[in-house]
């Protein structure tokens, strides 16, 4: 044009979009206009061809029309800050979406590699499971399963040491497992027992919170004995292991204590199967806090029938 200034044509065909899309976006304000013809056409100057560029680099990244806008306008004020976080943003939900897609890979692979006679249930399990999963179901099941009216940090602490991470790139195992341990948190309590162990009901003496602070130090010394193939045995895990119940109902480790202990645990309910689920998830390098106190309740037996031949 005369006056330097581009119809809406001749911008799109500068910028090499369409004219559809230049309207569309100069109807939202995104673009700026340099005036009107004396037809009532809109003209538009060098600014709005840089202009379109960066708004379609950002619509290529993903960003909405109207976080586009946002970055826009704060582009004025504070220069690159908004667009730092609209890529951060980004960047989350691509990472979602990718995790979404290797648990969709390794559900398919573990349905399709199953045998004909398991493919049903497999189906099953893994359809009940999100895209990508998460833990929310595992936390809400040791929340329920702890006493009531424990500390908040020492139930934070038995959350983080009871719920396995994730595995970004699952193998089909893994995926078979994380949604066996959905299945089986989001069902309830059977086979007739009480769901819970005797330190966890009232009136037993139990003090929970002094029980909980202190088994994870007791699981770390079994763990190292399973590390290391030990033999349930006498020791200082097994040692660590009683006097904390001790210190939990108030008691002294004594030779009678650690004998009714012994078979109060014998008597409580178990959840095996969280644990030989969770391990599959937690990987051979790290023994499971209920692998550990298998280990110590095995210790603690084998301790129990030497005194008594003795």
């Amino acid at each position: 044009m005369p006056d330097g200034r581009w119809s809406i044509g001749e911008l799109a065909a500068r910028a090499g979009a369409t004219v559809k899309t230049v309207r569309f976006y100069s109807d939202r304000g995104l673009l700026p206009e340099a005036g009107r013809s004396t037809g009532g056409h809109r003209r538009y100057g060098p600014e709005a061809l840089e202009r379109l560029g960066l708004i379609r680099s950002l619509r290529a990244l993903g960003l909405t029309v109207s976080e586009v806008a946002r970055v826009l306008d704060a582009e004025e004020d504070v220069p690159g800050r908004t667009l730092e976080d609209a890529v951060a943003g980004q960047l989350r939900e691509v990472g979602s979406q990718l995790a979404a897609l290797r648990w969709r890979e390794a559900a398919l692979r573990l349905v399709g590699e199953s045998p004909p006679g398991e493919r049903a249930e497999r189906l099953r399990l893994v359809g009940a499971v999100t895209s990508p999963p998460n833990t929310a179901s595992l936390a809400r099941f040791w929340r329920r399963w702890l006493p009531p009216r424990m500390p908040a940090r020492v139930v934070s602490a038995v959350v983080e040491h009871a719920v396995p991470q994730l595995p970004g790139d699952p193998a089909p195992a893994e995926v078979l497992a994380f949604a066996r341990l959905h299945a089986l948190v989001s069902g309830p309590c059977t086979g007739g027992l009480p769901c819970q162990p005797a330190a966890h009901r009232s009136g037993g003496g139990y003090r929970p919170a002094v029980l909980y602070e202190g088994l994870p130090e007791a699981y770390a010394l079994a763990a190292s004995e399973l590390l290391a193939r030990r033999a349930p045995g006498p020791g200082e895990a097994l040692d660590c292991f009683v006097a904390v119940y001790a210190a939990a109902c108030g008691a002294r480790s004594t030779p009678d204590f650690r004998r009714r202990l012994g078979g109060q645990l014998a008597a409580d309910p178990r959840i095996d199967a969280y644990w030989q689920q969770a391990a599959v998830l937690f990987g051979p390098a790290a023994p499971t806090p209920g692998a550990a106190h298998d280990w110590l309740c095995a210790a603690l037996d084998a301790e129990t029938e030497r005194a008594a031949v003795a």
